[in-house]
Formats: structure tokens, sequence, C-alpha cells
């Protein structure tokens, strides 16, 4: 077996060995730019060697030498494996720790990675193989079915019943996707990290918390500058847009988050979206589907363009009378305030819905900084779960990380036996995307000797940042999200089926949010807040008094915040139900697209399609309605929390052992069902949110 490992002086490149790491961990105190492309170019390599070992086997084409290869012993594994612990670990630092070099590297190999899948995808002899097993297989078990059905309608939809012409053009198709929505991301981090709002008089920034302003002048003093300094990253930008009184300073933020990506420069994103959302077309189109929304809908709950569209009018209809009531609620507040002549724009509504919130509710969420310093909140969520789950978190410093605010965990199960390895990367940087989401760096599986290889998994958010003189202290949509991508990693380290392409957060796009959204139902429970929330100087708990009033304000501009998300979906589906070349003006199709949903006032130069990085980039393409239909699952499964106890084990232990571990194993209704007794209905939505329609 050639491994081609080449030295470089003393270096050899850390991919091609076993990494002597703990539990096998990425060496990323050990890799160099360089090992990347190397390690790809092999992996492809290798990625073939085995392919025409495979189609020149003279056997029967059968499921163990077709589709799997369980005769292989780990040593052959970690071998033809190489190609996708390379790209696990470049595209994963590509959004959370990249720079010049980095974005340059992935121009160059993206399209070499493209080229590799069409040309698997679009090989006839392995589709024959593949078609002879789906055609002629035997009994299999229900997770080998689904693993054959995969592989075979993966080929399908990936162009294999397509006849060369066609399939030449998909090709084509496919790689100028793939290279659009890198530059689209590019993009994107380098409009938001190019600007930043910087201050010198102190006079200016009335209104704003101490922890904004100590943040803001640490920033300053990062670049050398006198004063402060913020940024368009959401720990920044959201308490500067919600407390300075300096209506100017909001615009001027306001303007510059919401016109990123649209001025004539290199970063502009008009043509880049427009070309994304035809070439997706013309692929879906290619493959015999009327629009890419209806190719997508294939493998999703909703199953039709016309029930996302349902639920979403849904929403409208439910929530919209609420929502006209808050925004005048709001306006008639700013009109109070300033005159009668006041006409409210959009820098000012988080301003005076702030403003509101404290004259209706005497809260003013920066209350609760104090009592949600970090290490705390970690300290909480992680017992959250040993108390739901019976597991347990143990930091290990000899696990390498890719940045020194990276924190690595080993996770235990209830029973001591080694679950997995979790990282946690929480503050924003330079070289990292906005945003927070979880990924992996190795999925979990069972060999064929029974081995569970476990998996690691990794949580990279964008929270506040320590200062000096304070730890992070968070903001309560802060622990929020923390929750959120805790509840996918639970998915991740859960995970208990045979092969890894089922494992985890392998399941369908309109399913994968109910784990996360799921925990962040946990953040305004008293008994939560009672296990953690300490102020970081006194360790006094958090009050009574302040726990009444997040519930009491828990359903604040709930019909706004739903809107704002529908408005969302409804953005992408018009994007994706294009049936004809799309060749409109981007800012004024949006406006058109979400103008249902939309309550306040629409400026004609700001966009949000252009920096849109879920339905452009990220995966959520005719797909952003999944977290309202994840939202319509997650308040039914944790009504049954509220009925019988938030920390109830017995009901956690049917949400691990249904939802959490089965990855894709079913059909997510069918594991719904099984945890839930029954299909899940809006009314537990509802109700959670003091929405009242139709008597539901």
């Amino acid at each position: 077996m050639n491994n081609n490992i080449k030295e470089k002086g003393k270096h050899v490149n850390p991919f091609f060995l076993p990494y002597g790491t703990p539990h096998e961990t990425a060496p990323f105190d050990k890799i160099t730019i360089d090992d990347y492309e190397e390690a790809i170019i092999e992996g492809i390599r290798r990625d073939n060697e085995q392919i025409e070992k495979m189609l020149n086997n003279p056997e029967e084409p059968t499921f163990y030498n077709t589709i799997v290869h369980e005769d292989e012993d780990e040593q052959r594994k970690h071998y033809y494996d190489l190609l996708d612990r390379v790209t696990s670990v470049f595209f994963n630092l590509l959004s959370a720790e990249t720079n010049d070099e980095m974005d340059a590297l992935a121009q160059k190999i993206s399209p070499m990675l493209t080229k590799h899948s069409n040309d698997i995808s679009l090989n006839p002899k392995i589709f024959e193989r593949i078609k002879y097993v789906y055609d002629h297989h035997g009994t299999l078990t229900s997770e080998e079915q689904r693993v054959l059905e995969n592989s075979y309608d993966g080929l399908v939809r990936s162009g294999a019943l397509l006849n060369d012409k066609d399939k030449e053009t998909l090709r084509k198709l496919t790689e100028k996707a793939s290279m659009l929505s890198l530059q689209f991301s590019q993009n994107v981090l380098k409009e938001n990290k190019a600007y930043s709002l910087h201050i010198t008089d102190k006079n200016k920034l009335h209104g704003l918390p101490e922890t904004a302003l100590e943040t803001a002048l640490e920033a300053a003093k990062e670049r050398n500058l006198d004063g402060w300094v913020f940024t368009l990253d959401m720990p920044s930008y959201s308490p500067f847009i919600t407390y300075c009184k300096d209506r100017e300073l909001r615009k001027e933020i306001y303007m510059a988050r919401n016109t990123i990506c649209t001025k004539d420069n290199k970063e502009n994103n008009f043509d880049v979206c427009k070309q994304l959302v035809n070439v997706r077309r013309e692929m879906a189109q290619l493959l015999g589907y009327k629009t890419y929304a209806d190719y997508v809908m294939k493998y999703r709950m909703a199953a039709k363009v016309e029930n996302v569209y349902k639920m979403l009018n849904d929403l409208i209809e439910a929530y919209k009378p609420t929502a006209i009531k808050e925004e005048a609620e709001i306006t008639a507040l700013a009109k109070e305030k300033e005159g009668q002549s006041f006409e409210m724009q959009p820098w000012d509504v988080a301003y005076y819905s702030h403003q509101l919130q404290l004259k209706k509710y005497n809260f003013d969420p920066e209350e609760l900084r104090p009592y949600f310093e970090i290490n705390n909140v970690i300290k909480g969520v992680f017992n959250l779960a040993t108390k739901l789950y019976g597991i347990t978190f143990k930091e290990n410093k000899d696990i390498p990380v890719y940045h020194p605010d990276v924190k690595p965990y080993e996770v235990y199960d209830e029973d001591g036996s080694y679950l997995a390895v979790l990282y946690v990367d929480f503050f924003p940087r330079k070289g990292k995307r906005d945003g927070a989401w979880m990924t992996e760096y190795q999925g979990q599986w069972i060999d064929k000797n029974g081995k569970n290889h476990r998996p690691h998994a990794s949580l990279v958010m964008n929270l506040s940042k320590p200062t000096k003189e304070k730890p992070a202290l968070l903001r309560l949509s802060e622990v929020e999200t923390f929750l959120h991508e805790f509840g996918h990693s639970l998915h991740g380290m859960f995970a208990n089926t045979r092969f890894e392409s089922l494992s985890g957060t392998n399941v369908w796009w309109d399913f994968v949010e109910l784990p996360s959204q799921f925990m962040e139902n946990f953040a305004v429970e008293k008994d939560f807040l009672r296990t953690f929330a300490f102020h970081y100087q006194t360790g006094e708990p958090i009050p009574d008094s302040l726990i009444e009033k997040i519930t009491a304000s828990r359903n604040y501009n709930v019909a706004s915040a739903c809107l704002r998300q529908v408005s969302f979906g409804l953005l992408d589906m018009a994007y994706y139900t294009q049936e004809e070349p799309f060749c409109e003006d981007i800012i004024p199709f949006e406006k058109k697209a979400w103008e249902k949903a939309i309550i306040g006032k629409q400026l004609p130069e700001t966009c949000m399609t252009v920096q849109f990085s879920h339905i452009m980039a990220g995966g959520y393409s005719a797909g952003y309605y999944s977290y309202k239909w994840a939202e319509v699952l997650d308040a039914d499964a944790f009504s049954m929390f509220k009925e019988h106890g938030i920390f109830n084990k017995d009901i956690a232990k049917s949400f691990r052992d249904n939802i959490l571990s089965k990855g894709g194993t079913e059909h997510p209704m069918t594991l719904y069902k099984r945890f839930r007794g029954q299909e899940p209905t809006i009314k537990a939505l509802l109700k959670r949110n003091g929405i009242k329609i139709n008597n539901a």
C-alpha cells in the first residue's frame, strides 16, 4: 500500500498517518497550508483506486462489495477515508479560521473536488453496479435498505439517467454552482469584516451599556486606535442598534450591515445570486423537475412546494394581526417621545422596541448579563444534558485545537463509557464568518467487528467576548444560541447507527432543526436558570423578580419575530420556484417576494438576498422554511416536558432513543410519532406564543 508520503524537511503530511492524538482527533497543531492540497490530490487518487477495484470485481455485485466495504480492516478504511478527513478539516476551518491563503486555496481545490464528485456520480459503470444491487438485492436490514436507496437515488438525482450530452451539461452546472457558492461566501465575509465604526467622542455613545462600550474599547485597542470600534458582528452590532441614542450613528451602522455586497466593487453579489438561482433551476429542470424547489422537496417532510406555502401562509394569517399591533405600539411610543411628526425608520425599530419593553415590563435584557457569565453558562448547559441524559463533560487540553479560543471536551455516557469529542468555539474574530453552526470532524459508525466509532462534534458561535475588565457576559439570546447549537451537537453525539451516512444530523433538512430548537425552550425555564444563573461577582442566584420579567416578556414582539422568519422563507421559495430564467433586478424582486409578511418600512437600497448565506451558499436553498417547520415540532415535543417535568429522564430517554440516536435511519415522521405518539399540531406553538386563533 503506497501512502505517497512526502517528507518536506522534517515535516510529514499529518493526514497520511494515524493522528496519534486523543481519540484520533484532528492534529490541528501539525497541519500546514501545504498539507491540504497534497492530501486532497492523494485522497482523490485513493478514491479512484477503490472505485477501480470495485468495478473490476468479477463477482456478482452485492451490497457488501458495491455499496459498503465492510471487508476492509481499520487500517484500510483509514487509507481510503483520506479525502473525507482532509476536506472536513479544510472546509470547517474555511468558515471558522480562514485567511487569504485558505481562500485562494479554496478557489483552486473546489473545482477539483466538484469534478471528482461528478466523475463518480456520472460514471455509468458505477451506476450499473449500484442499479444491479438495487434491483437484485436479497434480504437487507432496514438500515442497509435505506443506505442502498440513498445510494441509488443519490446517483439518479445527480444525473445518472441522463444521456451523455446532458451529463456533460450537468457537470458544468455543478462546477459552476460550487464556485459561485464559494465566491458568494467569501464576498460576504470580506464585506462584513471590512467595515468598522470608529468613534472617538464618548458623548455620541449615550445609551450603550457598559458591556458594549468595553467590547468596543477592546476592539479599538486591537486595531491600535483610540476610542471605540463597533463592527457588524452580532455581539457588537446588536447592542449598538438597540441602545445607541444617536440616531445618525444607528442609521450608519444599519445601512452598513444591510447593504453588504451591494456596492460597486468586486464583492458585489447581485450577479452571483442571479447565476446561482439560474444554475440551480437549470440543474433541476435537466433532472426532470419543474423547479429547484420541486427537486428539493423530494426528500423533505413538507413533500410539496404547496405544503410549504400553506404553512407560511397559515403563519401569516395567525400572526400578522398581532404583529401589526406590535408595530403600532412601538411607533406610538416613538411619536410620544419624539413628537407626532416623527417618522419611524428601520434603524429605529430595535431602539424603540427596547424602550417599549422597558415601559411595559420594566425589563432591560442587559440586566441578565451579570448572571450569564460564560463559564457558568457552559456548566449550566452541560449540567442540563447531565440531568436529562446522564452524560458528563471533561475538558481535555491534550486534544489539539485550531485556535486558542477553542475548548475541547471529552463526553462520557451515563455508564462512564466514552461518547464523543466536543469542540466549542465561542467568540468572533477576523477569520470566522458570522453566525453560529454545528459541524463534525468525524461522524459515528459501527464497523464489522462491532466497534462503535464515536463522533467529533464542533460548535462554532460568535458570542460576546470577554474584556480586560470583565469575563464574557452573555445576552439571553446568546444563551439561546448556545442551547440551539448544543442541541445539534447532541444529535451528533448520541448517534448510534451502523453507517456514517445515516448517523447524527444526516436527516432530512426540515427535521434537522428539531433537536436544536427543542433545546432553546429551556432558556426561559425557571428551574433551569436556577441551576447556573449566578452573579459573576457576588455569586448570588438570579432573583425571582428577573425570572418573572423574563417569563412575562418572553412573547414580547413574538409575532413580528415570526413574520421575519416567514419573510425569509417566502424570499427563499420565490427564488427557487422560478420556472423561467431569472433576470429580474434583485432588490425589487426581494421587496415583492416577501411583502405579505413585511410590516415595517422597506428601504429601496437595502438587500438581504446578497448576504443571505443560508439560501445562497449554506445548504438551505428552498429549505429556509425548515426553521418554522421544526418550530412546530419543537413546541409540540417540549409540551410533553412541560406536562411531566422539564428534567423528566424517561421522556428524555425516549427523545434520545427515538430521535437523537436514530439519525436518518427511518422517515422523520415515523421517528417523531414513535416519540410523541401522534403527529405534531400547531396548537402547542400558538399556546407557547400566546396567539389565539380559531380557538386553537
